[in-house]
């Protein structure tokens, strides 16, 4: 993929220069851009000083970025720190994000969203409920839908109750092969919300989680119970699993 950025008028200005801008002026006016491989294909990625800022897929990478984040882009020599293994792993949570511009209720969502393991997924309920606003599914759906940096912050981990993959940056194809490549059996998870099943619990550990939590993964059928709601769960003496938490979507 090839960026067309020797018409920026900005960095165009600053070559006209009749000396040399003041060190650090570059990096805080411009980014850095490369591209690299993702699960999805080739990806277009843009990063400042402070981390990846943004991700995107196909053409208008360059133009979109302005319309952004209002910074022009400059070639890089090499991918940030851990950017490559992160796209290949799906694991991310040590790389480092570039956020400024979003408002603090869409920070808040895209970073309780980073918290999904891979090969696991939540309702939009859950993220509302962990960033402590469980009235606001609609508005959580629309700030993960304007994610600037998907894969890096895993928005398609996050799915309708009901198991259907939902709406992603990328398209809804994009996020269920996501998924699927990740591990995550959306079939399974359909045929439970079709039966009104969306907690698994097991009888040996008094346990109920998401169904696709790695400790429900984990229970035999003859010792797997479904349920409709958390509130049944409880009724029939299950505590909610500590590591998916699924009392945060009841």
């Amino acid at each position: 993929m090839t960026q067309d950025l020797t018409r920026d008028p900005l960095l165009a200005g600053l070559a006209a220069l009749a000396t040399d801008a003041p060190d650090g002026l570059l990096e805080r006016i411009a980014a850095r851009w490369v591209t690299a491989p993702s699960p999805l294909g080739e990806v277009s990625v843009a990063f400042t000083g402070q981390g990846i800022a943004y991700v995107h897929q196909g053409d208008g990478f360059a133009a979109a970025f302005r319309a952004r984040a209002g910074r022009p882009l400059l070639p890089a020599d090499r991918p940030p720190a851990g950017l490559l293994p992160a796209l290949r792993t799906g694991r991310s949570s040590g790389v480092a994000l570039d956020l400024r511009g979003l408002s603090d209720f869409q920070r808040d969502v895209l970073l309780a969203a980073r918290t999904i393991p891979r090969g696991e997924v939540r309702p939009y309920a859950w993220i509302a409920a962990q960033i402590g606003r469980p009235k606001a599914v609609r508005a959580v759906g629309a700030a993960l839908g304007a994610n600037p940096v998907p894969l890096l912050v895993p928005c398609h981990r996050v799915t309708r109750s009901d198991g259907v993959a939902g709406d992603y940056v990328f398209g809804a194809a994009a996020k269920e092969r996501l998924l699927v490549a990740e591990g995550v059996d959306l079939d399974a998870v359909r045929r439970l919300a079709r039966a009104r099943v969306f907690y698994l619990a097991s009888d040996t550990t008094g346990v109920v989680c998401f169904p696709t939590c790695h400790n429900a993964r984990r229970i035999t059928a003859a010792h797997r119970h479904g349920f409709r709601s958390i509130a049944q769960a409880q009724e029939a003496g299950y505590r909610p699993c500590r590591t998916c938490r699924p009392a945060l979507a009841a």
